[in-house]
């Protein structure tokens, strides 16, 4: 259904307070009046990340409330869409239960899962969890602007990573400062583009 609307999506991956919810956020906020998104919030109990989207500006939001399941699943998927009109979609945000191991497993139709950390968590994650390092396009690095204040290291992080795919592309960001945004912002827009057919803006 999504390819054929040739609708770009991803799957949004992570551990619990990486900052999905904060990327999405300030990724509505730059290109929601630029790209037509679709956003789908998956949590375990609560709908809190569908309403701070719906705060931030996302203007079709679509909670999924799993009941304790670790993931989602694509007939979950499926019915979230059933009553959204999906004819000026251009990007459907999945953004997945927090958990680096489930989610790993399973399509969702998407073109792509990007998997996120940050550096508030160990930089041998992609060393614990290579199937979803294995299995994703792009990788976020969130919160730079906490470098040193701990002992994760970024250049061991992404050696780390490129250990287990060596075709990631990386961002290394802040979604609190703004550093690295913008080359997320055109990266979006770029894919966005070369799903509908059309080439890439030029810097």
């Amino acid at each position: 259904m999504l390819a054929e609307r040739k609708i770009l999506a991803l799957n949004l991956v992570s551990s619990p307070g990486s900052g999905k919810t904060s990327l999405l956020e300030r990724t509505l906020k730059a290109l929601g009046e630029r790209v037509n998104m679709v956003l789908i919030a998956g949590d375990v109990q609560t709908e809190n990340d569908a309403q701070r989207l719906i705060k931030a500006g996302g203007r079709i939001v679509r909670p999924i409330v799993t009941g304790g399941a670790c993931h989602l699943d694509a007939r979950m998927i499926t019915k979230a869409l059933e009553d959204i009109d999906l004819s000026a979609a251009e990007l459907l945000f999945i953004e997945n239960v927090g958990n680096l191991v489930c989610p790993s497993s399973y399509d969702l139709g998407e073109d792509m899962k990007v998997v996120l950390i940050s550096t508030t968590e160990g930089d041998d994650k992609p060393l614990k969890y290579p199937s979803m390092f294995r299995r994703s396009s792009a990788f976020v690095i969130n919160k730079i602007d906490l470098l040193g204040q701990s002992d994760f290291e970024l250049a061991r992080v992404k050696d780390n990573a490129r250990q287990i795919n060596g075709t990631l592309t990386t961002f290394e960001l802040s979604c609190r400062t703004g550093e690295g945004l913008n080359g997320w912002y055109q990266w979006l827009e770029d894919q966005v583009a070369l799903k509908k057919g059309r080439p890439p803006k030029q810097p």
